[in-house]
């Protein structure tokens, strides 16, 4: 390669210029990499200082330091400028007004379980239902007697159930007699329904309820569930089928379905077993059991003082938490109780 200084001095010369004359600190980068960088003029000719003869090597070297040392000098006053503008620029555009009121006190989140229970009841009231929430510690005979659960029916023990101290005790019951407990299911508040409202009555309960579980991955002892009555003339299985299905689609999508299996429930006869065809089921679409339903006992009927042959009725139950951990994908039921608003807002429903 034959050295020229008059082309090594000009390109110099021309990043010096082109460095004052840089409007950021991204231009400048650019710059120091064409006039400086790996492949640049200066670069060029430190390689082949060594291959020079000897009176040669000492001048080109103090040439090409001088032109290096020039151009840095350039580089960093011309840097120092545009980085105190530009860091200027961004204090500006960042500043706030301190003397402006402010809210030091951030909204919340409104939970999961709340807007899905809001979005269930906007289902049947749409369908024209009426929505109730009874009263959450309740007497054994709505919780109990009312729906055909017998004296020694085993959700009447304390293992299953809450029951509210009283001054006397039951006579070999093992807890105290208020004959008050924390209601066990929603249905509770339908027998309620039928004895206030009278019939025709299409109504769903939503609310809380209590069971004696321990807290765990799938189970916690306070959940929500949703109930649904429907007490009308010439109601029929086929009803509950439809409306089972109508809300499954509105709680899953559109390829959402439900299928019923026999099982028992006192308060219902036929009973059976829901299970909801879901799409997006982990490992792929399949039935996942989702709760009970079935045409309304007669002597459900007769409690609330209706006749039986002239009335017929459906009702099914649905768990919030349930229907939660399926159309989200959680796995672990101490995600809902831990009250962490990380959680919650996750869900686009926090401000």
């Amino acid at each position: 390669m034959v050295f020229n200084e008059e082309v090594v001095t000009q390109a110099v010369v021309e990043g010096i210029r082109s460095v004052e004359a840089a409007k950021s600190t991204d231009e400048l980068h650019q710059l120091r990499t064409r006039y400086a960088g790996a492949q640049s003029e200066l670069t060029r000719v430190s390689k082949i200082i060594g291959s020079l003869p000897s009176d040669r090597k000492k001048a080109i070297g103090q040439l090409v330091g001088k032109l290096r040392a020039d151009f840095g000098r350039a580089y960093g006053a011309k840097e120092a400028e545009l980085s105190a503008l530009e860091e200027q620029r961004r204090l500006e555009s960042e500043a706030v007004d301190v003397t402006l009121p402010v809210d030091r006190h951030p909204l919340g989140a409104r939970h999961p379980i709340s807007a899905l229970m809001e979005e269930i009841q906007d289902f049947f009231i749409s369908r024209g239902w009426q929505i109730s929430d009874g009263p959450e510690v309740e007497s054994e005979w709505y919780d109990f007697d009312a729906l055909n659960f017998g004296p020694d029916h085993p959700a009447r023990q304390m293992q299953d159930t809450f029951y509210v101290k009283g001054d006397k005790a039951k006579d070999g019951a093992g807890f105290s007699g208020s004959n008050m407990v924390m209601r066990t299911q929603t249905s509770s508040d339908q027998v309620r329904g039928l004895i206030d409202k009278g019939v025709p009555l299409y109504m769903a309960c939503t609310g809380r309820v209590f069971r004696t579980d321990e807290l765990d991955a799938t189970h916690t002892p306070v959940f929500h569930q949703c109930e649904a009555l429907a007490v009308d003339k010439h109601l029929t299985m086929a009803d509950l089928k439809g409306t089972l299905n109508a809300l499954a689609v509105a709680m899953f999508g559109p390829d959402a379905k439900t299928r019923l299996r026999p099982s028992y429930f006192p308060f219902t006869e036929p009973s059976a077993e829901m299970d909801l065809w879901f799409p997006a089921k982990k490992g792929g679409a399949g039935w996942i059991e989702w709760g009970g339903c079935g045409m309304v006992h007669p002597n459900v009927i007769r409690s609330a003082g209706l006749d039986p042959d002239v009335y017929t009725g459906f009702a099914f139950g649905v768990g919030v938490e349930r229907a939660l951990l399926l159309r989200y994908g959680i796995n672990d039921m101490h995600d809902l109780v831990e009250g962490d608003i990380r959680f919650s807002k996750q869900f686009a429903m926090g401000e």
